[in-house]
């Protein structure tokens, strides 16, 4: 065989394989073991709804939850296609698409949240709702909890719930024991506002990026750790290039669970009645066994190696003041009111914050 022959051989053979991972790739990760039971082919509704994260996570598998028992109490009429692992894209991009209309729903994180809906921004901030039992607070409190859920109205886009994933912290390529060994470091943030905030007023130049990329940049050394919880970072094998996570629990990390309103007016009374009572359960149900999993989670990672370390309580109250100028810079978007709002008070941060004794 000649050398132009082998060349040709060679290329033709990078080529294939090229294409094979490509289309591997694009197969996206197999879902057999969340396959549904039943044949959804007979559905009269159908909703496509996205989240970027593993359904391993206790509060990502909301989506199959929510799917099964609509089928059943339904009598086989909803079927929720759930896209989990980003098969849809980025957060961004499949949040245009649900405001336009070309999916029906999903399952947003909290930090991404307030690009369609300000409001969501709420609990973010830092040391407010930053603790399962403080999230449970809240969400008892029906005249607050509601006015949050409706953040997203005023775009044609309605709250169903929400699930959780655990507490913020730092996962790191290296050891992270104070403010001045983080600020070393190229902290990989969501794509939020409220978020960028936090991390100016700690005075951090942390790294924007979206979701999807964080694996591939951790492996690259693009970043030097993300700001995630525990619970994700274990299950979604971030731990594998970060082994260290410095527990800040600054915030709980939480998916909003929205749909189009569109789509939710074309299903007849009884069906939406019957999909919003299913959402609320479901979610009530795993909000609970996240706490159990977050502690799970924490457990396997140590004795996989993972160390964990806290900041002395005296930085901590240095992150607490500091973190306090994102609550003010963030209390008009907070505060904004919309047509659809029925519940209109003068300064709902303020209630939030006092009703949660938050205090700087």
């Amino acid at each position: 065989m000649t050398r132009k022959k082998m060349a040709s051989v060679t290329i033709l053979a990078a080529l294939g394989l090229f294409l094979m991972v490509s289309l591997s790739a694009a197969a996206g990760p197999p879902l057999d073991q969340w396959k549904p039971a039943f044949d959804p082919s007979t559905a009269k509704y159908k909703a496509t709804i996205s989240n970027v994260s593993h359904p391993a996570i206790r509060g990502v598998y909301f989506g199959f939850a929510l799917r099964d028992e609509l089928w059943k109490r339904t009598n086989g009429q909803i079927f929720i296609d759930y896209k989990p692992f980003s098969m849809l894209g980025g957060e961004v991009e499949v949040l245009n698409q649900l405001q336009m209309g070309a999916l029906q729903g999903m399952g947003v994180s909290s930090v991404t949240s307030t690009n369609l809906g300000p409001r969501f921004g709420l609990v973010n901030l830092p040391f407010l709702i930053d603790s399962f039992d403080k999230l449970d607070k809240f969400v008892a409190n029906e005249t607050l909890f509601n006015h949050f859920m409706n953040a997203m109205d005023h775009q044609g886009i309605m709250g169903l719930d929400i699930t959780g994933y655990g507490n913020y912290g730092w996962a790191t390529m290296t050891p992270c024991k104070t403010i001045a060994d983080a600020k070393k470091l190229k902290i990989r943030i969501a794509e939020a506002a409220v978020n960028q905030l936090i991390y100016k007023g700690w005075g951090f130049n942390p790294v924007v990026m979206p979701w999807p990329d964080v694996s591939i940049a951790l492996k690259q050394g693009v970043i030097d750790g993300l700001d995630h919880t525990p619970t994700v970072c274990n299950i979604t094998k971030k731990f594998e290039d970060a082994k260290f996570f410095t527990q800040i629990n600054y915030a709980q990390g939480l998916f909003i669970w929205v749909i189009n309103k569109a789509w939710f007016n074309t299903l007849p009374p009884d069906l939406q009645k019957i999909f919003k009572e299913t959402a609320k359960e479901i979610a009530a149900k795993i909000r609970q066994e996240t706490r159990q999993q977050e502690t799970d989670e924490i457990e396997k990672a140590k004795a996989a190696g993972i160390q964990f370390f806290k900041l002395s309580g005296e930085e901590m109250k240095i992150l607490d003041k500091q973190g306090d100028a994102a609550h003010k810079q963030y209390t008009e978007e907070i505060n904004k009111l919309y047509t659809g709002d029925k519940y209109r008070p003068t300064n709902y941060l303020k209630e939030v914050q006092d009703f949660l004794g938050y205090q700087p």
